[in-house]
């Protein structure tokens, strides 16, 4: 133990808290680094994976997807439209809901992106079935922190 440090403190590299966020954050900087060439960041190319995941989503239900309130999602889609890669409109069928489509632009982007998977893998250094394995258990973590919260 350090000779300035406090009996019983918690240690930050003992914090899974701290495990997760300074991986984010390492990630996000892979991240940063390649979205440059699509002009991105890392936020709207989470919302941009879920539109080519499948298009026409209301704003509700890409919030869903990302766990983000719309009050975070609606500044991000303001910025991605302005960029010409989507479109938003109200629904017909329910006026309180905006409804998301990709431009050909936007749907065109994701053949670029495509790269950008296998980039961030080189960037892991580590196998196929390692990165399984910890995305599932991150995806497992998630859900028993959510219900917890």
């Amino acid at each position: 133990m350090p000779e300035n440090a406090r009996p019983n403190a918690p240690l930050l590299d003992e914090q899974l808290c701290f495990a997760l966020y300074s991986t984010g954050l390492a990630m996000n900087k892979v991240y940063r680094k390649l979205l440059r060439k699509l002009d991105l960041t890392y936020p709207q190319y989470l919302v941009m994976l879920v539109l080519w995941e499948r298009d026409g989503l209301t704003v509700s239900d890409i919030g869903a997807r990302l766990f983000l309130d719309s009050a975070t999602l609606t500044p991000l889609l303001k910025r991605l439209e302005t960029a010409g890669l989507l479109r938003r409109s109200r629904s017909s069928a329910d006026e309180r809901q905006v409804l998301v489509a990709l431009t050909d632009a936007g749907r065109a982007m994701a053949a670029q992106a495509r790269a950008i998977q296998e980039q961030v893998f080189c960037a892991t250094a580590c196998a196929p079935h390692e990165l399984g394995a910890i995305k599932q258990q991150l995806d497992l973590l998630r859900a028993r922190l959510a219900a917890s919260a």
